[in-house]
């Protein structure tokens, strides 16, 4: 058999739905991969800071100092917003194409060392940035960094939610955007303490800085188990028990690790057999098979990978954590805008957290429906005030306009920010997972790109851009009523579900009853794969015979 020696499955059908004590050692691996979030972050909040910082705007413009009592010198004294858009835009587009290559890596090489490659290739990129001093080598870095991100972006979130335990699977994913959030936060920490030096080392220490979060994380995967499902669609069972009692911290001929095994196993080869998969095309065009209508196929849970990550760019969250340096130093009475933009970073960071207990006690619906329209409410405010009194420059407006800001970030981050990221790493089936989860990550990825790229433009108050200010809140509200039908109409529950018991409830419910659905049975039990002991080569004949008339 594949795999080496045979491997019993045993069990009833009622012990083939106990799942195996959550233990610490299923935490810490989560939590440790969790730390590729870091790189997202630290990268998305680095950039505010630099394009705001004075040498840097006067060794890529070459532009003097200006004069503090020249109030037309210093509204001058920036990068051009094309230069802006660039340089905050091609690291996204870097990363859209390396997710979308990940998923072929993570199938290919396996989960754990796809992201370890990444973080080879974000060195890379991060070596041409910091030895940057023009857009010359600063854009290629970028570039190639973001090639890096997009491996550790997508895979980390697939990692995750293979080896996570069902009944904390989406508070651990969680855990990924929190990192993301210390990323952000520590990313201005770096900025606000160097951005008064009059050298290099003003926007050299806070890139350089990201070398040590890349070496972390490669260095300690080497340590950590491949992912069980991985070596299930690999067809490598004997390697895919051990990987699962590695995980779940049982041994390997315990009734857990079999029946869960037994599941997997089960739930593979039915996707496959309802999937054909020829060659490398046709095995991409299974990630878009069946009506887009149809609860459970593979088409409807792209679109909602898709969309799922596209709206949350919808959301206008990035624009604050890339460009809001250059936003707070256009409202012209924040003395100091680099601290306001720490104070955001800090309340994304300590909002995050509260969506570990909300995802798994609310559910993923629910959570989604609130923050987004709790964002609603903040944008549209701030954009009134933003309007109103905010527009002569009133200082109690500014520091309302601020207030609700905030309110925004706190919402996203206790909300939008990790459920995304979770259903995404939910929806799939393991035929496709890999994929599916790469081109969702791509969609950020993408969207991220054309946000951060028209944005510099939208409130630039240079020759040809737009001036908006305060008015780009409506845009971000508006979208946000987006996000709201989105997920009422077409993003279902997978609260305390494994990731094959969602497969069958996509099959027999619709998003807005999801979250009444309840497991009455298991794929594996339902072949009477669980009721005797049988091994794993004729667990995989069963299936096939059981789906002959399928």
């Amino acid at each position: 058999m594949p795999g080496g020696a045979p491997i019993v499955i045993t069990g009833t059908a009622d012990t083939a739905r106990v799942e195996a004590p959550v233990t610490v050692k299923a935490y810490l691996i989560c939590a440790f991969a969790a730390l590729g979030g870091i790189f997202f972050g630290y990268d998305t909040g680095y950039m505010s800071g630099v394009l705001g910082m004075k040498y840097f705007i006067r060794l890529y413009t070459g532009l003097s100092y200006p004069d503090p009592s020249d109030a037309a010198a210093v509204s001058a004294f920036h990068l051009r917003a094309s230069e802006q858009s660039l340089i905050v835009s091609i690291l996204s587009a870097g990363t859209f194409f390396g997710a979308i290559l990940s998923g072929d890596a993570a199938d290919f090489i396996g989960r754990r060392v796809t992201i370890i490659v990444g973080c080879l290739v974000f060195i890379v990129g991060c070596i041409l940035q910091t030895a940057s001093t023009s857009l010359g080598l600063m854009v290629p870095g970028r570039l190639i960094g973001g090639f890096g991100v997009g491996f550790i972006s997508a895979i980390v979130i697939l990692y995750m939610s293979e080896i996570a335990p069902k009944k904390v699977r989406g508070a651990l994913i969680a855990g990924n955007n929190f990192c993301i959030t210390i990323g952000i936060l520590l990313a201005n920490v770096v900025c606000y303490t160097t951005q008064d030096r009059d050298d290099t080392g003003s926007y050299r220490i806070p890139i350089a800085v990201q070398f040590l979060w890349a070496i972390i994380l490669g260095t300690g995967l080497f340590f950590l188990p491949e992912s069980p499902r991985y070596f299930v669609k690999k067809g490598k069972f004997e390697r895919a028990a051990k990987a699962l009692s590695a995980v779940r911290g049982q041994e390997i001929d315990s009734k857990y690790i079999q029946d869960e095994l037994a599941e997997i196993i089960a739930n593979n080869e039915y996707e496959k057999q309802l999937i054909p998969q020829t060659g490398y095309f046709g095995s991409w065009a299974a990630c878009f098979t069946g009506s887009p209508l149809r609860g459970n196929s593979n088409s409807r849970r792209t679109l909602v990978g898709i969309l799922m990550q596209m709206m949350q760019q919808f959301t206008g969250i990035n624009f604050i954590f890339y460009f809001g340096v250059v936003f707070f130093q256009n409202l012209g009475t924040i003395n100091n805008p680099f601290l306001i933009q720490l104070i955001t970073s800090l309340v994304n960071s300590c909002s995050t957290p509260i969506s570990f207990w909300m995802i798994e006690r609310f559910g993923r619906r629910k959570i989604l429906l609130f923050g987004g329209a709790g964002m609603v409410i903040s944008q549209f405010i701030v954009g009134i005030v933003g309007v109103t009194a905010g527009k002569h420059g009133d200082p109690a407006a500014v520091r309302c306009m601020i207030a609700f800001i905030c309110i925004n970030i706190s919402m996203f981050a206790s909300t939008w920010g990790p459920a995304a990221w979770v259903i995404v790493g939910e929806i799939f089936p393991l035929p496709i997972r890999a994929r599916g989860v790469g081109l969702s990550t791509a969609s950020n990825w993408f969207w991220n790109c054309i946000i951060a790229t028209i944005t510099p433009y939208l409130v630039g108050k240079g020759k040809g851009e737009a001036d908006l200010g305060a008015k780009v809140f409506f845009l971000w509200g508006s979208l946000c009523c987006l996000t709201v039908l989105f997920t009422y109409f077409l993003v279902p529950e997978m609260k305390g579900l494994s990731l094959e018991q969602i497969d069958r409830m996509l099959e027999e419910t619709t998003p807005r009853k999801s979250a009444s659905w309840t497991p009455h049975s298991t794929f594996a039990s339902e072949m009477g794969l669980t009721e005797k002991g049988v091994a794993v080569t004729a667990t995989v004949e069963d299936v096939h015979q059981q789906l002959k008339g399928v």
